[in-house]
């Protein structure tokens, strides 16, 4: 009986979609039927992630769909994004991390907060797949409350030196960049939390794969070490 119904837009939300939304919507279920499906389970299986998709994302646009197009990136809108995710959850909740992580927590802040030299460093490679981002906020005493954050930023001559732990971060093992938080004055202080963007080459710099997961199995979730990892005054977001 249920497959009576498969596919039936009983709310018929196809028509308050714009044509350009289908479109992008049917492009990406295609995709996903092709290319994600008869490699997802074998994924999950074994704990990793399919990263042969990586590059198909970035070719099709699914990476930061929704920033310029001068940055590389396809452009579209917050539905169509929204859609792009939508039709990526549908076959597993890693590969929509990947995308979401990549694009909202990791392009937008750049994009975002950021200066030109980091937007034009980063986000051409993010959209296209060449490389990997992660958010670093999540901590192991107290979460995501930036209010107990314990990372810090100490500023010296020329730059930043981080200290700090991060857990439950998706593409830390194979990301190229981080987007790191942490707090610059008091603990508490959730004025000063301040946004970096880190190389995962720079020294100090370590990730390590989360182990006993009962969920997301084929997502890539690490803890993110930093030792005195030092940066300099162009890796602070100025905006953040």
């Amino acid at each position: 009986m249920a497959g009576k119904f498969q596919g039936v837009d009983f709310y018929d939300i196809d028509s308050l979609l714009s044509e350009e939304e289908r479109m992008v919507r049917d492009m990406v279920r295609e995709w996903v039927d092709d290319n994600v499906m008869p490699v997802i389970q074998e994924a999950y299986i074994n704990r990793t992630f399919p990263r042969q998709l990586i590059p198909q994302m970035g070719e099709l646009g699914l990476l930061g769909p929704n920033l310029p197009e001068e940055y590389g990136c396809a452009g579209l809108n917050n539905v169509a994004y929204g859609l792009i995710n939508q039709e990526m959850e549908r076959a597993d909740s890693g590969l929509r991390s990947f995308a979401s992580v990549q694009g909202s927590l990791v392009m937008y802040p750049i994009f975002t907060f950021g200066t030109e030299e980091q937007r034009r460093e980063w986000l051409p490679r993010l959209a296209s797949g060449d490389a990997v981002g992660c958010f670093g906020l999540t901590e192991p005493d107290y979460g995501s409350n930036p209010g107990g954050m314990i990372t810090t930023a100490k500023k010296v001559e020329g730059g930043w030196v981080l200290n700090g732990a991060t857990m439950w971060i998706t593409n830390g093992s194979m990301a190229n960049v981080a987007v790191i938080w942490a707090q610059t004055g008091e603990l508490g202080d959730t004025k000063s939390i301040r946004g970096f963007v880190v190389p995962t080459d720079t020294p100090g710099f370590s990730a390590r794969d989360q182990k006993g997961k009962l969920s997301l199995l084929a997502s890539d979730t690490s803890e993110l070490v930093l030792e005195n990892v030092e940066v300099g005054d162009d890796a602070l977001m100025p905006g953040s």
